[in-house]
């Protein structure tokens, strides 16, 4: 029999056989380099893509926070407004008051009583003045109770002087200012 030598065959089975899987191996790690490379490219772009909606949201947030303040600086002054319109209304509601007030004044103030000064702070309103007698006094203050416009009329201060022959009453006395047409107005 002849003997026939086939490991040079075999050999160079094996070698073409280690030499396909080393192309097989290299291709396999370039398909997973790839691979890989192409997801972590894939996140970076999410990431990116994300990064890019979170600034644009930070900056609408930015806009609408100063839309917001700028809101709340027109809500303020609308309130200022309107108090400021209030204020101007119940002005205008008072105007004629002080008409009332000063005829009102004139009509109950007794003959023999005159008037030094008078002081109005709020609804409260002080009389200073003379008066021939302090009899003429409670007379003021009578007449006053029964005024549409004056109310609660008290003394503060009742002193006899003289001068001269005569003898006079200074006097402090505190009234309080009603409106009746406040009364009458709830409905405008």
């Amino acid at each position: 029999m002849p003997r026939i030598n086939l490991l040079p065959w075999r050999e160079a089975e094996r070698k073409q056989r280690q030499q396909d899987f080393m192309v097989a191996l290299v291709g396999a790690v370039m398909v997973a380099g790839a691979v890989v490379g192409l997801t972590w490219f894939m996140f970076m772009q999410m990431i990116d893509d994300q990064q890019a909606r979170n600034q644009r949201l930070e900056a609408e947030i930015a806009e609408l926070e100063k839309s917001i303040t700028e809101i709340d600086g027109l809500e303020r002054q609308k309130e200022r407004l309107l108090a400021r319109m209030d204020i101007i209304e119940q002005l205008q509601r008072s105007r004629p008051e002080i008409v009332h007030l000063f005829d009102e004044i004139t009509r109950q103030m007794p003959e023999g009583v005159y008037l030094n000064g008078m002081q109005q702070q709020g609804n409260a309103i002080e009389l200073k003045g003379v008066a021939q007698s302090s009899t003429r006094v409670s007379a003021l203050m009578r007449q006053a109770d029964q005024s549409e416009w004056l109310t609660d009329p008290s003394v503060t201060k009742v002193e006899t002087t003289e001068q001269g022959p005569a003898r006079q009453a200074e006097f402090v006395v505190t009234l309080m200012q009603t409106s009746p047409m406040a009364d009458e107005e709830p409905g405008l």
